[in-house]
């Protein structure tokens, strides 16, 4: 089980928000279990303004303003909020044991929708490109 689970949803967007979360709890799953809060709270588009820049200050904070790549932040914001469009979860937890593929085979996923490598490309850590191959919902 993912560390991050020891926080409520409320207690994890408000410690990551003030950059107070100890990076041994920022994981891949965290990163998709705040995009599955933001959506809730604040619909898709919000979401997406807020963990963009909420990201890349944690980055920045921790010193490691070159993890921070906006086309993945985006494109896995979009995947989890298609993936919740298709789920009844009331919980992160039940949500992602419905959808491992998020957690197990996630470049996989976004590979999908992108023919670009967009994990190594500069332009898609500093803008969202759209997908190449397949749009998002």
């Amino acid at each position: 089980m993912d560390n991050h689970y020891r926080f409520s949803d409320f207690e994890l967007e408000e410690e990551f928000r003030g950059m107070t979360l100890h990076p041994k709890y920022f994981s891949h799953e965290t990163h998709l279990r705040l995009a599955w809060i933001h959506i809730r709270k604040y619909g898709i588009e919000k979401a997406i303004d807020n963990l963009c820049i909420q990201i890349y200050n944690y980055a920045n904070h921790l010193g490691a303003n070159d993890k921070f790549n906006k086309t993945v932040t985006v494109a896995s914001i979009r995947a989890v909020y298609h993936f919740m469009l298709k789920s009844n979860s009331e919980n992160f937890k039940t949500f992602i044991g419905e959808n491992p593929r998020l957690n197990n085979n996630f470049k996989e996923l976004l590979a999908q929708h992108y023919d670009i490598d967009i994990w190594n490309n500069e332009t898609a850590r500093s803008s969202f490109l759209q997908p190449d191959l397949l749009p998002f919902e």
